[in-house]
């Protein structure tokens, strides 16, 4: 059999530990897979000037398949994110964490077994971030009709090969209206194709709540990224914690799978890092490739270990990195599975889900520019004339609540203003532009944001409180 060559991210931390733990446990499994060492981490900011250096990603890009141990992210600054970056740079749209029970472990939950899809690309973690006044800073949240079909679509997909039954949508669309609006539509509109799945939908809060109260109920979850980073924790800890918790970022092209904790820095080298996470992220790694003999032993072999009472400190046992891998490898010959009951095709394969491009989305009624809202900097309420050319002051808002026309609410207003300026009228971009150059000289203004109709249909928020 052809052996797969496998880009290995090693990482810091603890992430050389976990490697060669993982490496190990690979080896005497007899997977027949080549690993391909690639760099990443904090120890590649000197010798690369960043985090992840491009030879790593033109691995990951040539081999279509990498494992990757954790990478330290700074928190408040210094280099971005390198899972993020990944994601980014290979597109990968869908990231795939697992919640399964596991034997000798013990948690408040016996019958936990769900997976989160969480759309992988945008939402907050677009990075597009702005301070706009001393006062205020700003991020954009990015949803759009494609990443948002691309992850449903996968879910839904991934539910028939793992023969799930239901998957469910989890949003804020009761107050973000039109991001989350478009996420729920979406999916919505994916799951018509999908007949012989049941499809619903949940608030994230609920959601949360469930979560720790009835999980048993959920089967498959479909989330924006940022509602998907946040629950996926969550259901890590309802099945042991992050150290048990395997994940898989999921593109067309290539598929990145890594243990989702940090990398513990604190005890780096001291030999009691749990490879776990790891570990099951090489067991769906394998799955994915269709090699799933080999997965379906090695992961036997762990929950034998698991029942046998040997585990690491952090999940409540003594044996530290190498006792715990070497427990496992001796667990591999008492596994009942048998190479013989696995069809040929399941021994080594692409994965078996194919998600193709989504088309962009067009216009279905005239796209037609209707208005303005111009964010500008205040010490107190501007005061703004009625009109200015075409557009007329409609609305203005701090902090998202509206505090013209009416009575000002008794509120802490900061130095950012949103000014909503709309017209009965078609406008054009010549309008706009005369509209900023007659714009009261005594305020500066931060940013605009164009105004739209689909039709009737007015394609922009309104101020929370209107």
């Amino acid at each position: 059999m052809s052996k797969q060559t496998v880009t290995l991210i090693k990482g810091d931390g603890i992430g050389p530990e976990i490697s060669a733990a993982v490496k190990e446990i690979f080896s005497a499994a007899n997977v027949p897979i080549e690993w391909e060492d690639a760099e990443a981490g904090l120890y590649c900011i000197e010798r690369y000037g960043n985090g992840l250096p491009q030879e790593t990603l033109d691995s990951i890009a040539r081999n279509k398949v990498a494992l990757k141990a954790p990478t330290t992210t700074p928190i408040g600054g210094g280099h971005k994110s390198i899972n993020v970056t990944i994601r980014k740079s290979l597109d990968l749209f869908a990231n795939v964490r697992p919640s399964k029970s596991l034997p000798g472990i013990k948690t408040r939950f016996d019958n936990v077994d769900l997976i989160i899809v969480r759309e992988n690309i945008e939402d907050t973690y677009g990075g597009i971030e702005h301070q706009q006044t001393p006062e205020v800073a700003q991020a954009l949240r990015l949803i759009t009709r494609s990443g948002s079909r691309n992850a449903s679509r996968y879910a839904f997909e991934m539910a028939r090969v793992e023969e799930r039954k239901t998957v469910t949508c989890v949003h804020k669309a009761n107050i973000q209206k039109m991001t989350d609006g478009l996420f729920l539509r979406s999916f919505q509109e994916v799951a018509e194709t999908y007949p012989d799945l049941k499809s619903n939908d949940i608030l994230i809060d609920n959601l949360c709540m469930q979560l720790v109260t009835r999980p048993e109920q959920f089967d498959v979850l479909v989330l924006p990224n940022l509602f998907g980073d946040i629950a996926s924790d969550l259901c890590a800890g309802l099945v042991g914690g992050l150290g048990v918790a395997p994940g898989g970022n999921i593109g067309r092209d290539a598929a990145v799978f890594e243990a989702v904790h940090g990398s513990a820095p604190d005890i780096a080298g001291k030999g009691l890092a749990n490879p776990m996470a790891l570990l099951l992220s090489g067991v769906q790694m394998l799955r994915y490739l269709g090699l799933n003999y080999y997965a379906d032993r090695i992961e036997q072999a762990l929950r034998l270990t698991l029942v046998s009472g040997i585990k690491t400190r952090d999940l409540g046992g003594n044996a530290n990195t190498r006792e715990f891998t070497h427990a496992i490898i001796s667990e591999l010959g008492a596994t009942s599975i048998a190479k013989a009951d696995y069809n040929e095709v399941d021994t080594v394969g692409p994965s078996k889900i194919i998600i193709p491009p989504e088309p962009l989305t067009q216009a279905n009624k005239p796209w037609t520019l209707v208005g303005i809202d111009i964010f500008i900097q205040s010490n107190g309420m501007p005061q703004l004339p009625q009109s200015i050319g075409k557009l007329k002051l409609s609305m203005i808002s701090n902090r998202g609540t509206k505090i013209y026309p009416g009575i000002l609410p008794d509120i802490l207003l900061v130095d950012c203003f949103r000014c909503r300026w709309t017209s009965s009228e078609v406008l054009s971009n010549d309008d706009i532009l005369d509209f900023l150059n007659n714009f009261p000289k005594e305020y500066t203004w931060v940013h605009i944001e164009k105004l739209h109709n689909e039709g009737e249909t007015p394609m922009y928020s309104k101020a929370q409180g209107e």
